[in-house]
């Protein structure tokens, strides 16, 4: 039950920070200790890593505001003097920008879509997960579905990476 609990805590801190590793955790955890069943940390990290990305789909839907000191920091007019680097910089992103924009129009004229791509984000991590609980919150996909979609591709794909180690070492034996 220990394990459980930690795991769920990695798998919520990975959700929050993406410099936390829960893949890693995972294979290593199930590679050094051999009492954890796969199934269990497979759904220990789903509910970890669905409930930390709950908190970016329900801020980018706007249904929690963020905190005084961020949300000044994000929409504060900056009086800045031209510079040829920003402007450089504006030049650049203007076809990525125009491309996110074009996709967050499209998830919402078709939220079958939508579903589908955090579905597969959820289950094989491409498109990244962060940025499909993003978008689904951004055009306001329905809580039951960003919960179940999520869920289950989550425990399927750490599942079978919890089931890993021991599937090669059977392999190699």
């Amino acid at each position: 039950m220990g394990w459980l609990l930690i795991t769920f805590g990695v798998a919520f801190g990975s959700a929050i920070v993406p410099l936390v590793n829960a893949e890693l955790f995972v294979v290593g955890l199930c590679a050094s200790q051999h009492n954890p069943h796969w199934l269990w940390l497979g759904a220990a990290v789903a509910v970890g890593q669905i409930a930390g990305k709950l908190l970016y789909f329900l801020a980018a839907r706007g249904s929690i505001k963020l905190p005084q000191f961020l949300h000044d920091r994000l929409h504060r007019v900056r009086e800045r003097p031209p510079s040829e680097r920003r402007e450089r910089w504006r030049r650049r992103t203007k076809v990525l920008r125009g491309k996110v924009e074009a996709l967050r129009e499209r998830c919402q004229r078709h939220p079958n879509w939508m579903a589908g791509t955090y579905g597969v984000s959820s289950l094989v991590g491409l498109p990244p997960f962060m940025a499909t609980s993003v978008l689904a919150g951004m055009v306001r996909m329905r809580m039951s579905t960003f919960l179940a979609a999520g869920l289950a591709g989550r425990w399927v794909r750490f599942s079978l990476l919890a089931a890993s180690p021991a599937l090669f070492a059977g392999w190699l034996h």
